[in-house]
């Protein structure tokens, strides 16, 4: 059974979030306030936190950079669940370090779809030490290898660090900033439209393997690596 923190302020909206991952088999406590929130995740580390973004005491943002800091918390599965429907506005929340974004008024059953998700990604992607496994995609750190289904796979330096990105947190949407911040470096300048140049590389370079498409494009927020190849 995992373990789901719920924080928000409306106890109505806070109960049907509980009601439904109670049916699901999750085990599920509450915070209604920033301080609420960090004493419990300090008591106990659940599984996963469903994070609204104005709260008494600050903001889910600041929570989810709060948790995302620390070693203890650095990969709490964080979906957060609010109001704020402006793109800039999940792409702050992204940033931020959520997992997921979804905006209320929201429909339970894609709430329940989104936290699967979410969960999921705590499988296991490493088979052995230096390799990440992700669906039909093979990563070996130590040889610079890539396979697809047992066929090699040759990559640039940069399409290399982009794969194993995305490959180490599969399903996880990532905004062009995080890429940028991630697989080139904070203290590289350069345009974010460059993502978008390296990302066509990769998916054209997978393309014949039947791989480019696991790389989705998530309209105006950036792009995720699915474990499956998408049905035709």
């Amino acid at each position: 059974m995992s373990r789901a923190l719920i924080v928000e302020d409306e106890p109505a909206i806070a109960e049907l979030i509980a009601i439904h991952l109670r049916h699901a088999g999750h085990e599920v406590s509450l915070a209604a306030t920033v301080s609420e929130a960090r004493v419990a995740v300090d008591a106990v580390l659940p599984d996963l936190v469903v994070l609204d973004w104005m709260l008494p005491g600050g903001t889910g943002l600041e929570l989810a950079r709060h948790w995302r800091a620390g070693a203890r918390t650095r990969e709490l599965p964080i979906l957060m669940l609010t109001a704020r429907s402006d793109e800039t506005d999940m792409i702050a929340g992204l940033d931020a370090g959520a997992d997921d974004y979804l905006v209320k008024p929201f429909s339970p059953g894609e709430l329940m779809a989104r936290i699967r998700a979410v969960l999921r990604r705590r499988a296991p992607t490493t088979l052995a030490e230096g390799q990440l496994v992700v669906g039909p995609l093979r990563l070996d750190l130590a040889a610079r290898r890539v396979e697809v289904d047992g066929r090699p796979v040759r990559l640039g330096p940069t399409e290399f660090r982009l794969l194993q990105h995305l490959m180490a947190y599969p399903e996880r949407v990532h905004s062009r900033a995080q890429l940028l911040d991630r697989v080139w470096g904070d203290h590289v300048f350069i345009e974010e439209r460059t993502v978008d140049v390296h990302v066509k590389r990769l998916r054209e370079t997978l393309a014949p393997v039947d791989a480019g498409r696991m790389i989705e494009t998530v309209r105006g927020v950036g792009y995720r690596l699915t474990r499956e190849r998408p049905a035709d």
